[in-house]
């Protein structure tokens, strides 16, 4: 396969960064770099793979509280999430205080993304998914190649997101899902913000939120 990955939990509330990258180049994208950075250094080592961007699929603190630092010391363009998110970003020093988080710097993305985007890992594509709903900036990298989705905090094993965050809404997170990500297929795995991976087959077929058999 071209494009591999690396789940690496993070931060006290065990965020699943991950590192994509691409077997041909070796270059290697950092996702959603909550905190935890050594473990992010260590693991791009491990793997023999050189960092080239950060894609974000959110701002809140534990999937964006070590952009900055990481962007500046391996100098990183950061790429995403959707400029609905950016009220997030101002607001990392108080996410910090909310939640316990040393704080972070404030950063701008290099490139805000759009519904319809495409973002690339060496040679690889991703397409870019605005999915609003957790938060009203959330995007989902999709690499159509391997049938692989990064979903951030929209979609979980077994659950959805959270929508009573400013700006989050139910009803709008539960068309993100049926109507951007189902549609990709069954057979999508797909890597969630926290806890283990899952297909949208497995969740369409038993997840209580948004099943085909709900209701």
């Amino acid at each position: 396969m071209s494009l591999k990955y690396r789940v690496i939990p993070v931060t006290p509330f065990e965020q699943n960064c991950t590192l994509l990258w691409c077997t041909e180049t070796h270059k290697a994208a950092v996702v959603d770099p909550g905190g935890d950075l050594d473990r992010v250094r260590a693991a791009a080592k491990a793997e023999g793979v050189t960092l080239e961007k950060i894609l974000l699929t959110h701002a809140h603190i534990d999937h964006a509280g070590g952009t900055a630092e990481l962007a500046k010391s391996e100098e990183l363009p950061i790429e995403g999430p959707h400029k609905e998110d950016n009220f997030w970003i101002q607001g990392l020093a108080m996410q910090a205080q909310m939640f316990g988080f040393p704080a972070p710097e404030v950063f701008t993305p290099n490139r805000w993304l759009e519904d319809g985007d495409t973002v690339t890992v060496g040679n690889e594509t991703l397409e870019v998914l605005h999915t609003p709903g957790h938060t009203p900036g959330h995007v989902v990298f999709f690499h159509r190649a391997s049938k692989l989705a990064q979903v951030g905090d929209v979609l979980f094993n077994g659950s959805i997101g959270r929508t009573d965050f400013p700006k989050g809404d139910y009803n709008t997170l539960i068309h993100s899902i049926r109507e951007k990500l189902f549609p990709l297929g069954d057979d999508v795995n797909f890597i969630c913000g926290h806890g283990s991976m899952s297909t949208f087959g497995q969740e369409r077929a038993t997840n209580p939120f948004v099943s085909d058999h709900r209701g």
